[in-house]
């Protein structure tokens, strides 16, 4: 009988899933891709697709538009697929992508009742991702009250930070409460800092910046593989413009918003949330493939501005860093827009990078000329599998 982790990363419309299976000790064995997929538009057009290990479609529902699934249903609709397609195989753990653990949580833990009371109370620091990352965690425990579970936080990987990068300049009657900066997207840098001695032994060993570029956007230094410093902050709001998430912000603009244009909390978060970004510098979409495809001039602003933003980031995280030996782009538009990653570089041309323009327009893995004094990568990320190290790590001091 073949052992399975399964991994869930679940957002507020849609739940990703990827069965694992482990190949030899369930402590240290090899993690082979099995059965994964998701349901999308839960709350609009509810979709449901799965894949086998070689990326061949072998599910597939649709409810239709207007229909509405909760997460229960959805999480439901996983496991009867994954149980119809079982064979000899069983399940052994679930794994969770969660946003914050705050203070007390530097490493995944079992997600026991006791440790998700102590994780309801980090909500307010990442409102749009917490609680849709807890929920699925209670649902199973519903459906298997015996099914290890283990909760793997996207700001474990940046506790190697000094205190110095973490602090921010405020009383520390307030800073004891635990406002200070996290850094985000940490499952995400785990995977790129143990996959770079398999493209580079200077990035590895060296002083890397990664810049994590999708909906959500980060950007984190590295010395040999360790987060120095990151663009991300007390929340996941902080650092660049994102999709829709408008980046760094004076604090005085929120001060103006409330006493000026009389807005209250909930529409200013709606507002630095969902309502900025590329989106609200654009008035077109939050996606990037869309403004790169556009012609309208504040399409263009928009891009400009992102590139822009991103190189200020670099000149400020090679400062942390005290230098820079390689940059790597990763995530859905650092991976696949070569135009991005051509306009990020230009505006760090400083720094002695210089790109390769086929290779980049290629995909990479290396997209630097051999005398660029910076190298340049492009390589995917894969936080569901960093999530399933976890699992195996935890379940395997059981």
């Amino acid at each position: 009988m073949t052992d399975v982790i399964l991994v869930l990363n679940a957002g507020s419309s849609s739940i990703k899933f990827r069965a694992y299976y482990v190949e030899g000790d369930v402590a240290d064995g090899e993690l082979g891709l099995g059965l994964h997929g998701q349901v999308e538009a839960l709350f609009s057009a509810p979709h449901f697709i799965a894949y086998d290990q070689h990326g061949a479609q072998v599910g597939e529902k649709h409810w239709g538009d207007g229909a509405k699934l909760s997460h229960e249903d959805g999480i439901q609709t996983i496991s009867d697929f994954l149980t119809s397609h079982r064979g000899d195989s069983r399940l052994i753990a679930v794994g969770h992508r969660v946003v914050h653990g705050g203070e007390k949580f530097a490493k995944s833990v079992l997600a026991t009742p006791q440790v998700l009371d102590e994780l309801d109370k980090l909500t307010p620091l990442a409102p749009l991702h917490q609680p849709h990352n807890l929920k699925p965690i209670r649902i199973v425990a519903a459906m298997h009250p015996h099914l290890p579970q283990v909760a793997c936080f996207d700001t474990a990987f940046h506790r190697s930070q000094a205190e110095l990068a973490q602090a921010f300049a405020l009383p520390e009657s307030i800073t004891s409460r635990g406002v200070r900066r996290y850094g985000f997207h940490g499952l995400s840098y785990e995977y790129i800092a143990q996959a770079l001695p398999d493209f580079s032994a200077r990035a590895a060993a060296g002083r890397t910046i990664v810049a994590h570029l999708g909906n959500g956007a980060s950007m984190c230094a590295m010395q040999a593989g360790r987060s120095v410093a990151s663009t991300m902050g007390f929340t996941a709001v902080d650092g660049l413009p994102m999709g829709t998430r408008c980046g760094s912000l004076d604090p005085g603009v929120i001060l103006y918003l409330l006493e000026e244009l009389k807005m209250d909390a909930h529409a200013i978060e709606d507002l630095i949330y969902k309502e900025s970004g590329l989106l609200g510098v654009s008035g077109v979409s939050g996606d990037m493939r869309k403004l790169l495809a556009s012609d309208a001039p504040r399409a263009r602003f928009a891009i400009d501005l992102y590139a822009y933003r991103i190189g200020r980031e670099i000149g400020s995280l090679a400062a942390a860093l005290q230098g820079l030996d390689a940059l790597v782009f990763t995530a859905g538009i650092g991976e696949n827009s070569a135009e991005v990653r051509r306009r990020a570089a230009q505006q760090a041309a400083w720094l002695g990078i210089e790109l390769d323009g086929a290779a980049n327009d290629a995909g990479g893995p290396r997209i630097s000329t051999p005398s660029s004094n910076v190298e340049v990568w492009t390589i995917p990320t894969d936080e569901e599998l960093m999530i399933a190290r976890h699992t195996q790590a935890v379940i395997g001091t059981l």
